[in-house]
């Protein structure tokens, strides 16, 4: 009798422990970890200081991963530069992507979208006390975008008689216009925003004209990932419905930015 209840006992650690293993694969639950893929250098949007993580990608994917049970000391963040972002999720090295990840046909042939969560569109920020009010006030003016963006190509469609300037980060760019070397610089108004709302940079600047194209901001997934794509879209509609998404905006961008209400929020989600 004390043999076989020795091995019942030994049957039923070796099941507990069997299950506690398989326990890794869930999507909350005791002590699991989530991957979410983020930029490190946008302010308002993907920010690292310190240990600290903050931006509206941040806040979205907070809410999101909360939703599917993870709390936030069960997040891990890891940077994800814009050229690395498929080939990450391919090699699930991370989960999500919450990173200004635009949708488009080209990428959803390597990875899977959920979302959107944002339409964002090309913008232009100025100086606070600028007579620049539109595209159409930029004509001779220096205005910058980053080395291999296609921003300023986009915007001489609309004004083919500006200057432009590249520097190698939209932080050169901030900081030139700032001490007056351009005039303008331009790219989604959700960076022009996050770099307005800026500490250093508060006051000093303007978002200046509407849109003039469209981005939308989706949640980058590994191929065939339908649950957790579901789940996503879920979460953020409920973000929208409460309230988060609206809070989650104007805590990062500032209450002062005009998001487009036409596109906002999103209605329109990715087919799981």
């Amino acid at each position: 009798m004390k043999f076989r209840s020795a091995s019942a006992v030994a049957v039923l650690a070796a099941a507990s422990l069997t299950l506690a293993a398989c326990g890794g694969d869930s999507d909350s639950g005791s002590g699991d970890k989530v991957k979410i893929g983020i930029k490190f250098d946008q302010p308002g949007l993907g920010f690292k200081d310190g240990s600290k993580y903050t931006g509206f990608d941040v806040a979205v994917a907070k809410y999101v991963a909360g939703k599917m049970g993870y709390k936030e000391n069960q997040i891990e963040w890891v940077q994800s530069p814009s050229k690395q972002r498929e080939s990450m999720l391919k090699a699930g090295t991370v989960k999500m992507i919450f990173a200004t990840y635009s949708i488009t046909d080209k990428r959803k042939k390597e990875v899977a979208f959920a979302g959107p969560y944002f339409v964002a569109g090309q913008s232009v920020l100025v100086r606070a006390d600028s007579n620049i009010n539109d595209v159409t006030g930029l004509k001779g003016k220096k205005v910058c975008s980053v080395t291999g963006s296609t921003s300023v190509d986009n915007l001489k469609k609309e004004q083919p008689n500006l200057v432009p300037q590249e520097y190698d980060t939209y932080s050169a760019c901030a900081s030139a216009l700032k001490d007056g070397v351009i005039d303008a610089m331009t790219t989604d108004d959700t960076i022009l925003a996050g770099y307005a709302n800026q500490t250093a940079y508060k006051g000093k600047f303007k978002l200046v004209g509407n849109t003039f194209s469209t981005e939308k901001y989706g949640v980058g997934l590994k191929q065939g990932d339908t649950d957790t794509c579901k789940k996503v879209n879920t979460a953020i509609q409920e973000m929208v419905k409460d309230g988060s998404w609206e809070k989650a905006l104007k805590d990062n961008l500032g209450a002062d930015y005009k998001f487009n209400a036409e596109n906002n929020p999103p209605k329109a989600f990715e087919a799981c």
